[in-house]
């Protein structure tokens, strides 16, 4: 079967994840060309998000991806219908990339056509991170979301950057935050996450900062706290299935991460088992090739 189709954990990088749906139309309107095959493509992606409804989660995903997949669609799409809620908060994403003042403004006018939605108020946090503004412009756009999604995964992921060290925060800021949503976060909620990015990102401070900081990296995974963070995420997440969100097979991949660089390959192997070789960018690609990096402390853990 290996010469006709994929074996099954092949590591390979896939923005989609497991969302086949998805990946079903990112095959087809990347290799739309011309304005007849582009106005498939069109209808394709509106279907798509049109078929999402008010699952906010899956929404930002989806609409996550296929900005950064085919920016140029989402451009088509809102000349094509500039009112049109969906169209307007896919462009607002395509745009964070290139144009963050002009993201906020689109973001605006998809927030005034969806006002349901969370993804325009999302993505007006994206941009707000990308211009450096402070964390008291910040705020009302955070509190915008949390009274559609109150544990929107990306929402509470820019927050936690927003408040890194190298962004308008600091350790103590960052601490702050995270004990007041893990102290009342449902164990299987979108942003389940939350702590254990937190702790790889701090991995990865202490590893690129040099010096003195990378004296006792070796022994990062074995400190009491972060070893309870591991356990917890094991007991919650496994066995597959119990994490239902979009990115649930990201969230996966990260804990694989971290029992691999714990040492704990006999706890990570069925972890990988569940990831089924999908390989996202971060954190595999943090010390180089995201896929080998995946590849190799899979094959430890097999």
């Amino acid at each position: 079967m290996a010469l006709f189709g994929r074996r099954r954990n092949e590591p390979r990088l896939a923005p989609e994840l497991d969302d086949v749906p998805l990946g079903r139309v990112l095959r087809s309107v990347t290799s739309a060309r011309g304005i007849g095959p582009q106005d498939l493509a069109v209808a394709q992606v509106e279907r798509l998000l049109r078929d999402t409804g008010d699952d906010w989660d899956r929404r930002s995903h989806r609409i996550g991806v296929l900005a950064h997949t085919v920016p140029a669609l989402a451009r088509a799409w809102r000349e094509r219908r500039p009112g049109d809620p969906d169209a307007l908060a896919l462009s607002a994403w395509a745009e964070l990339a290139t144009d963050p003042r002009g993201a906020m403004e689109t973001c605006r006018l998809a927030a005034e056509a969806g006002p349901r939605d969370p993804t325009p108020w999302v993505g007006a946090l994206a941009a707000a991170r990308i211009l450096g503004r402070p964390t008291a412009e910040l705020s009302p756009v955070w509190q915008g979301v949390h009274a559609r999604d109150p544990w929107h995964r990306e929402a509470h992921l820019q927050i936690l950057g927003h408040l890194s060290p190298e962004e308008q925060g600091s350790q103590a800021a960052l601490r702050d935050f995270l004990d007041d949503v893990v102290a009342v976060m449902p164990p299987a909620a979108p942003t389940a996450c939350l702590p254990l990015t937190a702790a790889v990102r701090q991995y990865h401070r202490d590893l690129d900062a040099g010096g003195t900081r990378t004296l006792g990296i070796s022994q990062y995974w074995a400190q009491p706290h972060i070893a309870r963070l591991l356990d917890q995420a094991l007991a919650q997440w496994m066995p597959a299935g119990r994490l239902r969100h979009a990115a649930a097979v990201a969230d996966l991949g990260l804990l694989a991460y971290a029992l691999s660089l714990a040492g704990r390959t006999r706890e990570a192997a069925p972890v990988f088992s569940a990831v089924d070789g999908l390989v996202t960018p971060w954190p595999w690609g943090h010390e180089g090739d995201p896929v080998e990096c995946y590849a190799h402390h899979a094959g430890r853990a097999s």
